[in-house]
């Protein structure tokens, strides 16, 4: 009769008696390696960080930091060539040694110093506030292009060309007369000295900012009569009305400015001697505004440029006289 043993399912009770008594239930798991841990106090490895190739040692069974020499790299900054130091695991700074060059504003030469990658301000004298040279041109009411009612309350744009001529004059664009005007030969005593035509006298317009917006220039008059009782005087009336203004200076574009001019009647202003505001005719107080960025490719202006700016006013008519000027040009020929 053949034997049933082979035959006969063991059931779960009898696995875990047997694993019992082979000890299968109390084996503990195999270890798992700690990549902290070490046995050997002193014993070292190789490691890397950011600074390059190292050594760590075992101490207390677990093991240190990496330690890597320290390294040093060639690095640049604005400030020119430098080093660059790798400690603890990471790059420093790029240290360059102090460096100076030459500048410049309108008005000298300077030091600029350069610290730790950046250049400091310019140490070259300043421009003042600006206050800028004009010249005031008196004229009698005779004048043909004074004191009349032709053109009157009206813009004339075409008195004056596009750019300045050779003598930075405006050029006289009328063919042969404009609105307002009667022709080149008394046009162009307006803005020239003309023995028994004009006298001349100079006066200074200063522009000043105020405390809440600092970077904005302004000369404001509601009432700007500069030569009352003065040259051929009043004619009889109250203010000296029948005159013209002309101013020039330069100024640095830096990038981001503007430049207001307003007033009545006439008025033009030219910017590296190209016509940036025409408000020619006899008209009530108007004010246009340039932007120099806006306008810097038609204008020829690059930043960091020194340029021309020429102003032309006309004072033809009564009963009243402004003039305003504002602008964000923080750097004009105007040396202290």
């Amino acid at each position: 009769m053949p034997s049933l043993v082979g035959h006969r399912k063991i059931g779960p009770c009898c696995i875990a008696m047997i694993m019992s008594v082979l000890g299968c239930g109390s084996r503990s798991p195999l270890p798992v390696d700690d990549p902290e841990s070490c046995r050997e106090a002193g014993a070292t490895r190789m490691c890397e960080n950011t600074c390059g190739a190292g050594l760590q040692t075992c101490v207390d069974e677990r093991w240190q930091p990496c330690e890597v020499p320290v390294d040093t790299r060639t690095c640049s900054n604005d400030c020119g060539e430098g080093l660059q130091t790798c400690a603890s695991g990471s790059w420093g700074a790029c240290y360059v040694p102090i460096a100076t060059r030459t500048c410049s504003s309108l008005c000298g030469q300077g030091t600029e110093v350069c610290i730790d990658g950046l250049w400091q301000n310019c140490d070259a004298p300043r421009p003042a506030l600006p206050k800028l040279k004009a010249t005031v041109r008196d004229f009698l009411d005779t004048h043909p292009d004074f004191e009349h009612e032709k053109g009157r309350d009206q813009l004339d744009l075409k008195i004056v060309a596009p750019e300045l001529g050779p003598d930075d004059k405006p050029v006289y664009a009328g063919n042969p007369t404009t609105v307002s005007t009667n022709g080149k030969s008394f046009f162009d005593q307006w803005f020239r000295d003309a023995p028994r035509v004009n006298l001349t006298t100079i006066l200074f317009i200063p522009l000043t900012s105020s405390t809440a917006r600092p970077d904005i220039f302004t000369y404001e008059s509601g009432a700007f009569f500069p030569i009352d009782n003065q040259l051929f005087g009043n004619q009889g009336r109250t203010h000296n009305f029948h005159f013209t203004l002309e101013l020039a200076a330069k100024f640095r574009y830096q990038g981001g400015e503007s430049f207001t001019f307003g007033g009545d009647d006439d008025l033009w202003a030219f910017i590296n001697r190209k016509l940036a505001i025409n408000l020619g005719g006899l008209h009530s107080s108007m004010s246009s505004t340039v932007d120099l960025d806006a306008r810097s490719q038609e204008l020829g202006l690059t930043a960091g440029g020194v340029y021309p700016l020429h102003l032309f006013f006309a004072e033809r008519h009564t009963s009243g006289s402004t003039f305003h000027v504002q602008t964000t040009i923080a750097e004009f020929d105007a040396c202290e």
